[in-house]
């Protein structure tokens, strides 16, 4: 067992956690009493943030451990680590958006999973030089099927 402060709250139109298509959802990121603007100094001059957040409506019994079968009916039934389910293990989530602007302590980011509410538990600024070339990712055909709802 780990404690991890949350650093703010995401604000946006979305309460169902049911919801897939973020695409082009906006939200905003307020951050807490702990942070000041210059936290977020030099941060405007990234295009896209890897935000970690806290799927705060997932009880600890709707998590799972092992698999499931895709929502979809016609894909296989996988294990939990190639999900990116909201019902994981830690409740932990992960996102990469694309940073529209900042006004004081509030992010304004597009394409974040997350629902009206969500803890925010840590931003970082996306790297090129630490994210793989677009030729060396790979993945299952069942996976490009799931996210063409997403």
């Amino acid at each position: 067992m780990i404690a991890i402060s949350t650093i703010g709250n995401v604000v946006n139109q979305i309460d169902d956690i049911a919801f897939t298509n973020y695409k082009d959802v906006c939200s905003e990121i307020h951050l807490n009493e702990l942070f000041t603007e210059e936290s977020l100094k030099e941060l405007d001059q990234f295009s896209h943030l890897e935000i970690l957040f806290f799927f705060h409506k997932i009880g600890k019994n709707e998590r799972i451990f092992d698999g499931r079968q895709s929502l979809l009916g016609n894909l296989p039934k996988v294990g939990v680590f190639a999900l990116r389910s909201n019902n994981r293990p830690s409740r932990i989530g992960q996102s990469i958006v694309r940073l529209e602007k900042i006004e004081g302590k509030v992010l304004f980011v597009r394409g974040l999973d997350a629902i009206n509410g969500t803890p925010v538990v840590d931003i970082k600024p996306v790297v090129r030089e630490l994210l793989p070339a677009p030729n060396e990712i790979t993945q299952p055909t069942w996976a490009k099927e799931m996210m063409r709802y997403y």
